[in-house]
């Protein structure tokens, strides 16, 4: 078979025969979850310092949190272990340098029309992170269930910059 994925098909089969995770199970050993981007650069468990089975990884263009992300949240919290949530854009992102206008368009020269998405994209990162993190912090479903912290990731160096916090309760 000649597929456009035999590479992938291939790597596996190599990943497979030394696999050791079939004893992880589907909570977050350290009680995490990440809502990052889909950006290849990012490692988000190694940049972390964590390994699999740590935490929950939610990826998406830009690392908004959006009404998904909300939905997976709640399941993260209440069903898989989670009670801190991180978001971690980065620098050099490339939904900071489009418009929800420009994507539709580049689009449109494609002959699909994407009117009917909202693209989340991101003129100004730190306020889009903090307005992010408040989404969380105020949803009816996670206030005062999750500890929230935000930081942008730094695509060049490998460093994390430290935006802001909220932790669940007083004595968390």
């Amino acid at each position: 078979m000649n597929g456009a994925f035999d590479d992938l098909f291939s790597a596996n089969e190599t990943y497979s025969a030394t696999f050791t995770g079939s004893g992880l199970t589907g909570t977050a050993a350290r009680g995490l979850a990440v809502v990052t981007c889909m950006d290849s650069r990012i490692d988000p468990l190694g940049l972390l310092g964590l390994k699999p089975g740590d935490a929950k990884i939610l990826r998406n263009a830009g690392a908004r949190v959006t009404d998904d992300v909300l939905r997976t949240l709640v399941v993260a919290v209440f069903v898989l272990g989670v009670n801190r949530v991180l978001v971690m854009p980065h620098t050099d992102c490339g939904m900071t340098k489009v418009t929800d206008d420009d994507i539709h368009d580049l689009a449109l020269a494609q002959g699909v029309d994407t009117r009917s998405l909202d693209f989340h994209t991101v003129p100004d990162q730190n306020a889009a992170l903090r307005h992010d993190l408040i989404r969380i912090r105020t949803s009816p479903f996670l206030d005062g269930v999750v500890s929230v912290g935000g930081a942008i990731y730094d695509v060049r160096t490998g460093k994390l910059t430290r935006v802001e916090e909220f932790r669940r309760d007083a004595a968390a």
